[in-house]
């Protein structure tokens, strides 16, 4: 059975960071683009960064370009989201979600998804 397990969520301060890590297993994901998404209290959700299945190309949301990296190592079929230079506003619930081959913005044309995990920032 498939599934996409989310660590290294919890609280930090604006300006610190978090490193975000999803573990997939039961199948092999290497094939599969990876998206983190966040969804914060009363907004939809959305895609903050993605990465497909080389990972030769990724893309940031206008609101984290420049401090999240997103990255895979398919070796161990898991996919990170550095977050560097927190803001009070990056406070949401992040989910990786995984979908054939190249990523796309909505998330509804994804797979599989992790249980996510909560991440809040504090000032």
């Amino acid at each position: 059975q498939a599934q996409l397990v989310e660590s290294g969520g919890g609280l930090v301060q604006a300006g610190g960071s978090l490193r975000l890590s999803c573990a997939a297993s039961g199948r092999t994901f290497s094939s599969d683009a990876m998206g983190w998404f966040r969804q914060a209290p009363g907004k939809e959700r959305e895609l903050v960064a993605a990465i497909n299945w080389s990972g030769d190309s990724t893309y940031y949301a206008g609101s984290v370009k420049g401090r999240f990296t997103i990255s895979r190592d398919n070796a161990k079929n898991t996919v990170y989201l550095q977050m560097n230079s927190l803001k009070l506003e990056d406070t949401a619930v992040y989910y990786c979600a995984a979908r054939a081959w190249s990523w796309r913005p909505n998330p509804y044309e994804y797979d599989y998804w992790g249980q996510g995990t909560q991440v809040t920032v504090s000032s």
